[in-house]
This record gives structure tokens, sequence and C-alpha cells, in this order.
């Protein structure tokens, strides 16, 4: 993507992981970035870490809490002085069979994954409004896209997310906001290589064309193009980050074995 001086990009749920390893490439990308995240002592250590403490603000913040979602963009406004992007990254997951999920389990899902997003973006598109533009990448999953056991709030919540990356696109590009959302696959996360058993990862490998997990700096390349200029004309699109898993039917590893013989 162009350089990006001067630009400012909000990422919640910036402590570790995927919004952290987006708010390392939006600094490499001459970016400044506000970093929120419940985590407060992980998130402070984290934009530590990162050595620039100029170009970094971090803010704990529970993207639940309405009040709590509009002081801290005004926090990053007062500092910057303005967003140009803004990574709705925030969320969680609750992994249990259909008939175990309590309804607080669907409660803290639904309002982490998918009212947290709704309301950073009613808090942060006034601001890009005034300013003439601005862009916005909200994070959903495969699992919003392909059913699977065990994520009932989690894959509802992403699918819900995917049709709010849309209606946001359909309502705000008139202002030159744009929104689009990425749907990673299955990525080497700390979280996945806690959860995900050898069994688990042999499967995944058997339905994944690129025959691997993805990498973090690989996702955040992309939400980083999405929040550039280079991705000026697209806009209320999800783009699946998987290495090919959502484009795959049955058969790939029957398929691959018979390459193999042949």
């Amino acid at each position: 993507m162009s350089s990006g001086t001067n630009k400012v990009a909000l990422v919640t749920g910036a402590a570790r992981g995927l919004g952290l390893a987006t708010a390392t490439k939006f600094l490499a990308d001459g970016w400044q970035v506000a970093m929120l995240d419940l985590l407060g002592d992980t998130l402070r250590a984290a934009a530590q870490g990162l050595g620039r403490p100029e170009a970094v603000l971090a803010i704990e913040t529970d993207v639940t809490d309405p009040a709590a979602v509009q002081a801290a963009v005004r926090q990053v406004k007062d500092r910057f002085g303005r967003i140009d992007a803004l990574v709705n990254n925030a969320g969680i997951a609750i992994f249990k069979p259909i008939l175990d999920v309590t309804l607080e389990d669907w409660q803290r899902v639904m309002a982490v994954n998918l009212t947290g997003p709704f309301m950073m973006v009613q808090a942060v598109a006034p601001i890009m409004r005034d300013q003439g533009g601005g862009a916005i990448v909200n994070i959903t999953s495969i699992s919003g896209l392909r059913a699977s056991t065990l994520r009932v709030a989690y894959g509802t919540s992403k699918a819900g997310l995917a049709h709010l990356t849309k209606q946001q696109a359909a309502e705000l590009g008139e202002y030159g906001i744009r929104v689009n959302a990425v749907a990673p696959g299955p990525v080497d996360t700390a979280m996945a290589k806690a959860v995900h058993t050898p069994e688990i990862r042999a499967d995944y490998h058997d339905h994944i064309p690129l025959n691997r997990y993805g990498r973090e700096s690989e996702l955040a390349n992309a939400i980083c193009f999405l929040a550039g200029s280079d991705a000026s004309y697209i806009t209320g699109q999800v783009l699946c980050v998987d290495g090919g898993f959502d484009s795959t039917g049955i058969g790939l590893p029957t398929l691959r074995g018979q390459r193999k013989n042949s």
C-alpha cells in the first residue's frame, strides 16, 4: 500500500495476535496507531514493545461499553486530530455444543463480536465524514460463511458482522467512507495453537488448498491493503484470507492422494 504518513489507524483488540500484527504493519507503513483492548497490562506492554511512543496511543477499553467507546474515540481524536482507518478486530469465541450454549454465552459473544463493531463505527464515522472520508475493516471469520460444530454463537455473530459490513458500506459510501471485511481462515495464532489438537490441524490441512495455516502477518497485509489508498474503489466486500478453505468442497484429500499415485 502507499505511504500512510500522517494517517491514523484505530485498531481494537490490539494487545496481541492479529490486532497487534495489524498495528505493527500500520506503523511500518508510516501510520500513527491507536491501540484499544480490554487487557490493559498486555496492551500497554505491547505498545511499549513497538518502540514508537510518539506514534502509538494505547487505551484500555471495553468495546461493549457505549460510554467507554465514545470516550476512547474522543481520546484518539484529541491526540492525533483525525482517524483515517478503523479496524474492528476485538472478538471472543465460546465453543460449546449448541444445546449447552447459555443465554449469557450468546449475549456476550454478540456484544463483543457484533454490537462492539456497530458502536465503534457509530463513534468513528462522523469523524471520518467531517474530514472527507476514511476506511473501515471489520474482522469476520470463515466461521461466518461456513457452518461448523461448536460455533453457534461465534459463527452467527461473524455472519451478522459480514452483513453489517455491507450495510455500513451502502450507507456510508456517500461520505467517502469505505467499509470492507476480512474473513480469516485457520491462522497460527496463540489461541489456535492452544485449542487445535493435532487431529484438528490435520483436518484443516486436508481441506486447505495451500495446505497450511495462515500467518498473522498475512492477515495484517490484507487488512492494511483494504484500509489504504490502493483499495480506493473497493467497498462492501468480504475478503477471505484462508488459503482457499472457503472455496473448497469435499474430496480434496482423496484427490491429492490420487494425484500423488498417478
